[in-house]
């Protein structure tokens, strides 16, 4: 394999791969009176955006993380839970 061994290639790409996920600097969610619904608000370097979620307001905050970071990476963003900043 040209003086490469596959271990070589698969650390190459797998550093590629952490290098090219595109992450979030900051996550809030907050109930939306008005929509009565969650507001998500996703900042990613200048870029900010907004999405809503169905999940009731009654719901705990681990279930809250969950929801908001799923919303992220459907975004296509990476996301820890714990980055998930919550405002009752």
């Amino acid at each position: 394999m040209g003086g490469r061994d596959l271990s070589d290639v698969r650390r190459y790409n797998a550093r590629r791969a952490r290098e090219d996920v595109m992450r979030v600097d900051r996550v809030e969610g907050s109930w939306d009176a008005k929509q009565s619904k969650w507001s998500v608000r996703i900042e990613a370097g200048e870029e900010v955006i907004h999405r809503h979620s169905d999940v009731p307001k009654s719901a705990d905050e681990p279930t809250l993380r969950k929801a908001v970071a799923q919303i992220v990476r459907d975004e296509g963003y990476e996301v820890d839970e714990a980055q998930v900043v919550v405002h009752h």
